[in-house]
C-alpha cells in the first residue's frame, strides 16, 4: 500500500486556486438561488392580492393600452 494519502492533492500549487474558484462558483449559485426566491415570492404575493379583490374587478376589461384605443373607437362611432 501506498503510504500518499492526499487525496485533494493539497500539495500541489494549484489547490488553492481550485479551491477558490469552487467558492466563487458556490458564491454566485447561492446569489441566483436567492434572486429566485425573491422573484417567486413577488408572484406568489401578487397572485395572492389578485385573489383578495372582488369578483367585479377580475371580470372588468383589460386596462391595458391597446384596449383604451378600442374603447375610443367604439365611443367615437
Amino acid at each position: 500500500m501506498s503510504d500518499n494519502q492526499d487525496y485533494l492533492k493539497t500539495s500541489e500549487g494549484n489547490f488553492r486556486l481550485r479551491a477558490d474558484v469552487l467558492a466563487l462558483m458556490l458564491k454566485g449559485a447561492g446569489y441566483a438561488a436567492a434572486f429566485c426566491v425573491v422573484v417567486g415570492v413577488f408572484l406568489a404575493v401578487t397572485i395572492w392580492i389578485g385573489t383578495l379583490l372582488p369578483p367585479e374587478s377580475q371580470e372588468a376589461p383589460d386596462p391595458s393600452l391597446g384596449s383604451v384605443f378600442t374603447i375610443e373607437t367604439t365611443a367615437q362611432v
